[in-house]
């Protein structure tokens, strides 16, 4: 689901990855389909969780599960033996939506809902193109086809009182729109935007849009700090179904 180097915020995560890609393509001979599933799904867990916060230390811990490995089954297994002890019930429940609680610009939690948003295939919102080809960096003209666009504009969130960027740039207030959509939305609040820009789909499409873009149910008549509050469980529970579709795919790959 990263499909640029721009969604890495990390280049040593990606780094130890290729260095466990290589180990078990090369120590455990591990089936090469089956190794990019199980690597994808590590990818995808050491960039959500920022695993390698000590680096060198770090990456000795996971070194040192190999000592006892000696087949190839059993590196597979212990990668995802990894992930389902980091990747628990309650990270995704608590953690997790505590972790999207910030306006960083580069946070690993929101690089990892484009991620999913693009492994689910998602749409843009109010768009009919993929986010993944939008993402995409060989389509990118001088002006990006996607922009992030604040669900809630900063200057109608002005008039609620609401002016540090710290409360107007959560990531919860972002999503991603066709570059004509955010011109044509400006400032506007949704109550007013929603409406017209809906119309262009059916109900069933407009659910479906709400999902891939985490958005509850009457969430453009919602008080702001609430908004916020279920939007960010509803974005990792987004997350955690984009890893899913992943595990599974790789749990079916070696049966």
């Amino acid at each position: 689901g990263y499909r640029s180097d721009t969604m890495i915020s990390s280049e040593t995560n990606l780094l130890y990855c290729y260095v466990f890609y290589l180990i078990g393509r090369t120590e455990y001979c591990v089936d090469e389909y089956t190794l990019r599933q199980v690597i994808a799904q590590w990818f995808f867990m050491v960039n959500l969780t920022s695993h390698y916060r000590s680096y060198e230390s770090d990456m000795a811990f996971d070194l040192a599960r190999l000592r006892d490995v000696n087949t190839a089954d059993e590196f597979v297994a212990v990668l995802r033996q990894v992930c389902a002890s980091v990747l628990t019930p309650d990270f995704w429940s608590i953690k997790l939506p505590n972790d999207l609680a910030t306006s960083a610009a580069r946070s690993p939690s929101l690089f990892a809902f484009f991620a999913a948003q693009n492994l689910l295939g998602a749409k843009g919102l109010f768009s009919q193109h993929k986010v993944s080809d939008l993402l995409d960096p060989y389509t990118q003209a001088q002006r990006a086809s996607l922009e992030r666009h604040h669900l809630f504009p900063k200057a109608y969130l002005k008039t609620q009182g609401l002016v540090d960027t710290r409360d107007t740039n959560q990531i919860a207030n972002f999503t991603v729109v066709e570059w004509g959509d955010n011109a044509k939305i400006s400032d506007k609040p949704p109550i007013e935007y929603l409406p017209a820009l809906s119309q262009r789909f059916s109900t069933q499409v407009m659910e479906q849009m709400r999902y891939w873009h985490a958005l509850p149910d009457n969430w453009e008549q919602m008080d702001y700090r609430e908004f916020l509050k279920q939007r960010r469980e509803m974005m990792a529970r987004v997350i955690a179904d984009a890893y899913e579709l992943l595990a599974k795919n790789g749990s079916t790959s070696t049966e």
